[in-house]
């Protein structure tokens, strides 16, 4: 498996799949009130790191990290491409993520996911990856829709 991960804007003329998709997929499923996601425009802002995975430099799979306060951030907008899972995309997307928010000073990353059985393999990536479930933070309030997770990069 051969891709390069890299910064990018979010404004990108080739990532309008990926965003595309990462929108109908969390419609699907989620109540309308339930849906955290960013669009392009609101990733494209100083304290968002957005990051996207190409295979011979087609967009595969995109995530970002947003500065929440002093060392704390949130994922946001990790998706995948139906067509290239299974390949470890998520993981190699994810592992990236903590080392670029860890190289950017932040010592706690959270985030928040859905609860429906189209985010069961989203919540086993995370919490292979260390992240436990967690209260509400940053403005989330308790929803019957979502699962709060975190994890120390200290």
């Amino acid at each position: 498996m051969s891709f390069t991960i890299s910064k990018e804007s979010p404004l990108g003329a080739d990532l309008a799949l990926l965003m595309a998709r990462h929108t109908a997929d969390m419609h699907a499923d989620t109540p309308p009130e339930s849906i955290h996601m960013m669009d392009a425009g609101q990733l494209a802002v100083p304290q968002v790191a957005f990051f996207v995975l190409r295979e011979a430099g087609v967009a595969q799979a995109m995530g970002a990290f947003k500065r929440l306060s002093g060392s704390h951030a949130e994922i946001k907008s990790m998706h995948v491409l139906a067509e290239a899972r299974g390949r470890g995309l998520s993981k190699a997307m994810l592992d990236h993520l903590i080392l670029e928010a860890r190289a950017a000073g932040v010592t706690q990353l959270s985030l928040e996911t859905g609860v429906q059985p189209t985010f069961v393999a989203a919540r086993a990536l995370y919490t292979k990856a260390g992240f436990t479930e967690c209260p509400p933070f940053e403005g989330y309030v308790e929803d019957p829709n979502s699962v709060f997770m975190t994890r120390s990069l200290a």
